[in-house]
């Protein structure tokens, strides 16, 4: 079976109508595995909220919004905790935040790429000597299915 790790900026876009949101509603209609560690809840909710903060969301479409991602097709196979020092690792070898890395570590976990919307994170990662082949832009995601690792 082939999946992806979804980050929570492909998850937003499920809830909220945004550049490359109809690339990722495909990825509800495909029957592929979807996963993210639990972060994702919490990155999605704040996402909403600095919407709304911003004007762009209503009280009413962030309690919509919530709403449907508890519902959200996503599986949380691994704790956090068991996640955290391979998150560590990747932020310090990538310079990069590790919120984001708890998603790449589950994708070297589980074998399944990362697929996000976000444009530095997916450079970062495609720019690291080994890392390259673990994440895919969701705009590119219907051009090229995933494959097992």
């Amino acid at each position: 079976m082939t999946g992806y790790v979804v980050d929570a900026s492909v998850v937003v876009k499920w809830l909220v109508a945004e550049e490359w949101s109809d690339e990722s509603s495909r990825l509800l209609e495909t029957g592929v595995t979807l996963i993210a560690p639990e972060l994702v809840f919490a990155e999605a909710s704040n996402a909403l909220w600095a919407m709304h903060r911003r004007g762009d969301l209503t009280r009413d479409d962030v309690a919509d919004a919530t709403d449907l991602l508890k519902s959200a097709p996503v599986s949380v196979p691994v704790s956090m905790r068991r996640l955290a020092a391979g998150a560590a690792r990747l932020a310090v070898d990538l310079g990069h935040p590790a919120y984001d890395c708890y998603y790449l570590a589950l994708a070297l976990q589980e074998q399944y790429p990362v697929i996000t919307a976000d444009v530095r994170f997916h450079d970062r990662v495609r720019g690291h000597p080994y890392l390259s082949d673990r994440i895919v832009h969701v705009a590119r995601a219907s051009a090229n299915p995933p494959n097992p690792l």
